[in-house]
């Protein structure tokens, strides 16, 4: 049986218009389709982009840090490192304090390159949210931001709000 209310159809009390789930799908399928050729120079595609801005940060101490925060295996962060490196983006140095470990450095070629990656991710982004005038873009991001990081408190690997931007906690507020 479906009746209608306020405009948007159910059937047997179930809405279909605002299913949060198939949004966030939606969403990330398209961001997905969108960005993925703005990372086309980067090995590794987002996952070497995500890795790549976090290494530029320099907040990590070794690789297996870098691993965990990510939420990456860290024998498949052995691959993307080794494919990082083999691009000149990153490199492995030992840690002073532990010569058994590496801390991954980026390389000023590294550096550069993020710059230019993000305008691109950017600009993919802006087209993708362009349904929105700007102050609905930016008001979609704070609340993004702020969600994320409240789920820092739940059993993740590492902090969405830190992976997501550089430091997004404290430019969206509480």
């Amino acid at each position: 049986m479906s009746t209608e209310t306020s405009g948007t159809p159910i059937a047997d009390g179930v809405e279909f218009t605002a299913d949060f789930g198939l949004s966030l799908l939606v969403l990330m399928r398209a961001y997905r389709t969108v960005v993925a050729p703005a990372l086309d120079d980067v090995p590794q595609g987002a996952r070497g982009y995500q890795t790549l801005s976090v290494v530029v940060r320099g907040d990590q101490r070794n690789q297996l840090a870098l691993a965990t925060y990510l939420g990456i295996d860290r024998t498949v962060m052995t691959y993307l490192i080794d494919d990082l490196v083999t691009a000149g983006l990153v490199e492995r140095r030992l840690t002073p304090a532990d010569r058994r470990q590496r801390k991954i450095v980026a390389t000023d070629r590294g550096v550069k390159t993020l710059r230019k990656l993000q305008r691109q991710v950017r600009e993919a982004e802006a087209r993708l949210l362009e349904t929105l005038d700007e102050s609905e873009r930016q008001a979609f991001r704070t609340l993004l931001s702020r969600i994320a990081c409240d789920l820092r408190d739940m059993d993740l690997a590492a902090a969405p709000c830190d992976a997501a931007t550089s430091d997004p906690c404290d430019a969206a507020g509480p």
